[in-house]
This record gives C-alpha cells, structure tokens and sequence, in this order.
C-alpha cells in the first residue's frame, strides 16, 4: 500500500501583492534546497489543501502552494457578498504565478495539478516551457468549451433527476443557454437569498457528478461554496479565457518536458476522449489509465500513481 507522506508544516508563508487589489496566498514546505514544485488546484475555486503537500518526499522538495485568486486564504474573497471578479481570469492566474516563482527565487519547477488545475498548468507550460522541469496532472481537462458543456448538460442523461434539478434552478428562459452563464447571473445578484440558493444548486449537481467520491465537505461551508460556484462559472462561461481548443493545439510546445498524466478510469470526463486527445497530441507523455478511480486524488491507486511520478522525478 503507498502511504502518503507525513504531514508537514510550512517553513515560510505569505501574502504576495500581485496588483488589482489581490493579495494571493502563498507557503513553503519540505526542503529549503530541494527541487522546486508547485501544486495547481482544482475549481477554480477550491484552495490548496494541506493534503497536497503530501504527494511529496520532504526531503527532496521544496514544494510552493498557493491559493489562487478569490479563494482560499487569498484576497478578496469570492464569497464576499459583493465580489468584483473582473480581475480574475487565467491570463490573471498566470501572471500571478510567474511573480510568485520570481519572488521565492526558483528558476524551474515541477507542475502538479489535477482537474482545473491540469488546465492552468497545460497554459503555464505551452506559455512558459523553459520554467517548467517536469509534469504530475490527474483528473485531466484542457478548458474547452466541449468539457465543460459535457459537465453542464452532457451529463444530464446519466443523472437526469440531479440534472433537472440543476436545470431548473435557472429562470425559464435560460434553461436552453449556457447554464454556467445562468447560474452565474443569479450567484452575483446581491440578494442573499439568490445567490445562497443558486451556490446550493450549484455545488450539489457537482457533487452528484462525482458518484465515485462521497459528498464535498467544504461545500457544507456557506462561504466557500459561494465563492467556488462563482469563480467556477465564470470561468466557464468565458470558456476558461482561452481559445477553444488552444491546449490541444499547442501540446507539441511540452515534447521536451518529462510528463506523467494519470487519470481514472470511471472519471466521467473521459467521456469525449480527452486523456487520449492529450496524450496523443503531447510527444513523450506518459499516460496511465487507472481501474476503478473516478475524479480523486484519494484513491490507494492513484495515489500510487501519483507519488511515484513524483519519487521518480524528484532526483
């Protein structure tokens, strides 16, 4: 059985000033002098977890989390009754971590991310493939519009009661649109009865599309959900600030970094290919399909998977 690493304590923390008025979240754990990685959560929205330090020998990395815009312990918080997030965009995300990887001195670093997380990584890479040594991503997405269609409506035939639940907590008229879009209207109208109600509706539908997992028990948190549900739908509905279909495209620019890209094989995701697409598109990507795992990182298989990607490239 692959046990995590032990729990750990960050070595140093901040709050990093990176303009518009964001502070983001940042800590250090393991080893001041070893190998630079950086983990990339999942949502947008959910925060970096003390779990993450874990899928790594503390003894041989020097590994930076951070919360990124509007979540976690960065601020201002999404779920603020009043949020502004027009300086929240993955355009945003990257720069904020390229002034991250400035301020703490790292010249390359390993990426490490799953779900919304492999999305911002794929993006940092193919635009910043000289700071990046190696690649760890689960729960795979590229940020197209077909992904996250799949996740808003596709998915409606293989839970139609949840889904028409979801469907319906969106006026009528909008119920044939972009339900992301919808969904977002009512999470940032300032009525807390509105926007309480649609983040419920919202992050109930997200975890009745995760039946491999048990419920989310940060979604219990009326904060959090709100602000996940906002920053998820929006960007979703601005198709994650991408071109459609730019990761895919562009995957050729990584031939040269070494990548483990581990993913589920009940992870409703895989529903229109796109572990296959990536791996296909990426030279040199080692893509592993896990029995009986849907989108988790809790699983004993995948966190085999995922530890030993990181053991194996941590010299």
């Amino acid at each position: 059985m692959t046990r995590l690493y032990p729990e750990i304590e960050p070595y140093d923390h901040g709050m990093l000033d990176v303009g518009d008025g964001h502070l983001v979240y940042w800590e250090v754990c393991g080893n001041p002098e070893g190998k630079p990685a950086v983990t990339l959560h999942g949502g947008p929205g959910t925060g970096c977890s003390t779990g993450l330090r874990r899928y790594f020998d503390p003894a041989k990395y020097r590994v930076v989390l951070f919360d990124q815009r509007g979540c976690g312990r960065s601020t201002p918080h999404a779920g603020e009754p009043e949020a502004d997030l027009s300086a929240n965009t993955t355009d945003h995300l990257l720069a904020d971590m390229e002034l991250l990887r400035e301020h703490l001195g790292i010249e390359k670093w390993l990426l490490f991310g799953g779900s919304w997380g492999s999305v911002l990584a794929l993006v940092y890479a193919q635009r910043y493939p000289d700071r990046v040594s190696e690649m760890v991503l689960m729960g795979l997405a590229t940020g197209r519009r077909s992904e996250t269609d799949l996740l808003t409506r596709g998915l409606g035939g293989v839970f139609p009661e949840a889904w028409a639940k979801f469907r319906d907590g969106v006026p009528e008229q909008d119920r044939d649109g972009d339900l992301a879009a919808a969904y977002l209207k009512l999470l940032m109208d300032p009525d807390p009865a509105v926007h309480e109600k649609a983040a419920a509706d919202w992050c109930a539908w997200e975890d009745a599309i995760v039946p491999t997992s048990p419920p989310y028990k940060s979604f219990e948190t009326p904060e959090f959900r709100l602000a996940f549900a906002r920053l998820v739908t929006h960007y979703w509905s601005h198709g994650s600030f991408l071109d459609d279909g730019v990761v895919l495209r562009e995957a050729g620019k990584l031939a040269h970094i070494p990548a483990v890209l581990a993913e589920g094989s009940l992870d409703l995701g895989n529903l229109i290919g796109t572990p296959w697409e990536l791996a296909h598109a990426w030279p040199g990507s080692e893509l592993v399909i896990i029995d009986e795992v849907g989108h988790s990182t809790q699983d004993e298989p995948m966190r085999e998977v995922l530890i030993g990607a990181t053991d194996r490239f941590a010299s």
